[in-house]
């Protein structure tokens, strides 16, 4: 699949069991908490024994030594409890960060994985909030609520043998009322469920429109809108608000539902134990370590109904973090690849292309495409919107597949080979430099991962870069802001250009680097593209036909459909769409268009 799907209503726990491989990784330490819990558990359930001979014995016996005795047993098993509840806490604490971890990086690492496809009908935002609120969800579970809920469930059952040892009768009351007290929480649990699956849903859709939002801050101003997305983004908390309380409303009920049913059966069984005492069926110490016994059963019971909901949410939070998992992308290497040749020439050949892009399906992007470009050849590709310039692109890098046809490098269909080696072989110079928060240094590393602090200011150098980064408060480690905000755009790009020249690609894509640059700007990038485009097979994207009258040819696209090819020159002559363009934009600097490329 490469989106994620229509979420259906969960009813189960079902998700919950992926987090089982996490736990496997790191056995040993839950193997460490379990054990704690378990002497922990034991301590705990000594302690009533002690109290029912303090009372029957010790106290009957009337004597001091006796007494002293029971109460340094007391305080061995509460040493005993708090060394070993303190171990369980840290193990499973580690052990929940530990599970989250690998399961951020995880669902991280097959998200940067996913084709255009996936994040045409995935909101960035939304991936973000899985990543971190749905993640925190899965870390309690994972951790602290699962210590809490194993403990609760060792400590329920020891009490309920040990209840059932010292008064069968009574605790047999206590086993036929567990079932009428554990059905409405289960029933309740259910809603709870859904409940939070749709307020997780509310909190990723206000992650995304404030990610919107922000990430296109200065055209927001710039159309005096905060205003109005202040109130969309209001109406959205709101919302998320509005099923939060409800989720609450549901979840107290639950605790509330559950606290009352444990807690007036105990009652009901005690009066019962009260009367036989009366009736000296039983003794004071027998009572009281039943009641103790029948205290902890109620804990533990109403512990497991607060955990009871707690499960629920994760449970939604894992299955949404699943989907994400499980995701795979369309564009896959197949099952055996084939390599591409060493060393590599930079041959391109489109054979017969047609494509449609899977949210246009009903339009041709690309119709019965070919073209064979030679090894160190500059080819410029020019038309009017949505003719399907920026598709070759997109094919060539592999982003999306051809729905019939294929294009070959060096001789290999692309299909055939891993995406990884493809990608390597191709350098990309976009309109819109995409830059990342941090310094201009590792932004020019992003060309080769490993290339030493020289070749990436060879790189800036070569790329007219390196003068300006200079100048900067802390040179090539100066941070620059997310995006890329402390550059100008000519800046931007030549730092663009450096990550390409660091990457040394056979073959370049340029989608018109310098249309928004302003003249000066332009000069310097231009030069640099330059020395960029020496000895490669470039393809070029022009929005103004000035910056390719050197091409070796230039393809006219319309409607995804090669019109013609040739010079400029040759074009100016043969090709009327193509006059057409050069004749406007020429007009707009003042002079006719050129008569020759050379």
């Amino acid at each position: 699949m490469s989106a994620i799907p229509e979420r259906p209503k969960g009813r189960s726990l079902k998700p919950l069991r992926e987090l089982w491989p996490y736990l496997r990784k790191h056995v040993g330490v839950l193997t460490l908490a379990i054990f704690a819990l378990l002497v922990a558990a034991a301590a705990a359930l000594v302690v009533p024994m002690a109290f029912r001979d303090l009372i029957d014995r010790g106290m009957a016996a009337q004597d001091a030594d006796t007494l002293n005795t029971y109460f340094v047993a007391f305080l061995a098993a509460a040493a005993v409890f708090g060394l070993f509840a303190a171990l369980r806490f840290y193990f499973v604490t580690w052990l929940g960060e530990r599970v989250v971890a690998d399961l951020r990086a995880d669902v991280y690492a097959r998200v940067v994985r996913m084709d255009p496809t996936f994040f045409e009908v995935t909101r960035t935002g939304e991936v973000l909030s899985r990543l971190t609120t749905d993640t925190t969800v899965v870390q309690g579970i994972a951790g602290v609520n699962l210590s809490m809920t194993l403990r609760s469930v060792v400590q329920m059952v020891g009490a309920l043998v040990l209840m059932i040892a010292t008064s069968p009768s009574l605790a047999g009351m206590i086993v036929v009322l567990i079932p009428l007290v554990i059905a409405p929480i289960v029933i309740v649990g259910r809603k709870l469920r859904s409940l939070s699956r749709e307020a997780q849903d509310k909190v990723a859709d206000t992650s995304g429109m404030a990610g919107e939002t922000l990430n296109a801050i200065q055209t927001v101003q710039a159309f005096t809108l905060e205003g109005l997305h202040t109130q969309r983004y209001g109406k959205a908390v709101e919302d998320s608000f509005r099923v939060a309380i409800k989720r609450s409303k549901v979840r107290a009920a639950m605790t509330a539902i559950g606290t009352m049913m444990i807690f007036g059966s105990i009652t009901f069984v005690l009066w019962q134990g009260a009367h036989r005492v009366l009736d000296q069926e039983m003794t004071g110490g027998q009572l009281s370590q039943f009641l103790i016994y029948a205290v902890l059963v109620a804990v533990s019971a109403a512990t497991l109904s607060e955990m009871w909901g707690e499960v629920q949410r994760a449970a939604g939070a894992m299955e949404r973090l699943v989907e994400l998992k499980v995701a795979t992308p369309n564009i896959v290497a197949p099952p055996k690849p084939q390599a591409l040749p060493s060393p590599p020439a930079g041959r391109i050949t489109f054979e017969h292309i047609s494509f449609r892009y899977p949210s246009r399906p009903e339009t041709l992007a690309l119709d019965d495409l070919s073209l064979a470009i030679e090894p160190g050849e500059t080819v410029a590709f020019v038309g009017p919107s949505g003719a399907g310039k920026s598709t070759t692109f997109q094919l060539l890098l592999r982003f999306y597949d051809p729905a019939s046809g294929r294009i070959t490098i060096d001789g290999v269909d692309i299909s055939k080979a891993r995406p990884e080696d493809v990608r390597s072989r191709i350098g990309l110079v976009p309109q819109e430099t995409v830059l990342f928060g941090t310094s201009a240094r590792e932004n020019i590393r992003y060309g080769r991962p490993n290339a030493s602090d020289a070749d990436i200011e060879a790189a800036a150098r070569a790329a007219g870069a390196d003068d300006f980064i200079r100048e900067l408060p802390q040179g090539y480690d100066t941070f620059l802001g997310e995006k890329g905000t402390r550059l100008s755009g000519g800046q931007r790009q030549r730092i663009a250009i450096a990550r390409a020249l660091l990457k040394d690609p056979p073959i370049l894509l340029l989608d018109e680097a310098t249309s928004s640059l302003d003249a000066e700007s332009e000069r310097y990038v231009q030069e640099a593209l330059e020395r960029l485009m020496r000895d490669r097979t470039t393809l070029v994207i022009a929005h103004r036909l000035a910056t390719i009258l050197e091409a070796d040819r230039i393809v006219v696209l319309d409607h995804g459909r090669i019109v013609d090819i040739g010079t400029h020159a040759q074009l100016l002559e043969s090709n009327e769409l193509y006059a057409r363009l050069a004749a406007l934009q020429f007009a707009d600097i003042g002079g006719s268009a050129p008569a020759s490329a050379a």
